[in-house]
Parts: C-alpha cells; structure tokens; sequence
C-alpha cells in the first residue's frame, strides 16, 4: 500500500471522477478523520498534489462551517505570466496584491483593459466589508473564480 500523500490522493481524484457537479466538497477535519492524520496533512496533500499546474482548483474555507472545494480544471493554453498560478494557490490576498496580479495580466496583453477594470471595481468592493482577514480571502477567492473564467 502507498504512503499517506498517495492515498489521500488516489481518494480525492476518485471522488472527484465520480462527482456529478463537476467538484468535490469535503470537510478538511472528516478527511483528516478518515485517513487518521492531522489537518495539516491534509493541507500538504492539497498544496502538493492539487495545484493549478497540476490542473486543479483548490479552495478553502476554514472554521466551523468550513470545507475544502476541489475542482478539476482545463489549464491547457494557462501561459500566464511570472507565477500567477502559484500565487492564486494562496488563500487570501491584500488589495495591492490583487491589483498587482491584475496589472500584470493587463500589460501581458492577457485581459483587456475593460476586464482589468471590471476586476479592479469587484477587488475594490470588498472594501466595505468591516473584516479585514475576511476581505483578503473574499479578494483571494473572487480573483481565482474571476482567472478561472476568463481562462477556463
């Protein structure tokens, strides 16, 4: 039998294939639970097996009501510059973060300026929320589903 890591893949990519929606949504403390190891194992397999390279969109919501959405996606033609990829892996964002990221995709010519602006105005928004960790990972899951859309 394969170590944990490989396991708690072979699981995952299994739920997923079987999944009718199209994504997996699973507590990260009752998958944690099933494969006996810690959370922060968890987050390892996720952070290593399960990224935007690999053709996988990870988001995360923690606390009580919190859950681990996987999503296959089709990154064929995702040329996007310097690390973009990698740094939407992240969890949450500040707004100079974002409008960077943003930025870059305007001057690599990978989104027009009315996309960058229309982008721009729903990172700004968030703003209103009194919160500020909530609105790093409101921005952080607003841009991954905004690059996801424009480049799925």
């Amino acid at each position: 039998m394969g170590n944990l890591a490989d396991n708690m893949e072979y699981y995952l990519k299994k739920l997923l294939a079987l999944s009718a929606s199209g994504f997996l949504e699973i507590k990260r403390k009752e998958l944690a639970g099933k494969f006996n190891c810690v959370p922060s194992q968890v987050n390892y397999v996720l952070a290593t097996r399960f990224t935007l390279e690999q053709g996988y969109m990870v988001e995360s919501r923690r606390g009580g009501k919190g859950y681990l959405r996987i999503r296959k996606v089709d990154t064929d033609g995702w040329e996007l510059p310097g690390g973009i990829l990698q740094e939407l892996q992240q969890g949450s964002f500040s707004a100079g973060q974002a409008m960077g990221i943003i930025e870059r995709l305007l001057t690599g010519k990978y989104i027009s300026m009315r996309e960058s602006r229309l982008m721009e105005a729903a990172i700004k928004c968030i703003s209103t929320v009194e919160s500020e960790q909530l609105q790093s990972e409101l921005r952080g899951s607003l841009l991954r589903c905004m690059i996801q859309a424009l480049f799925y």
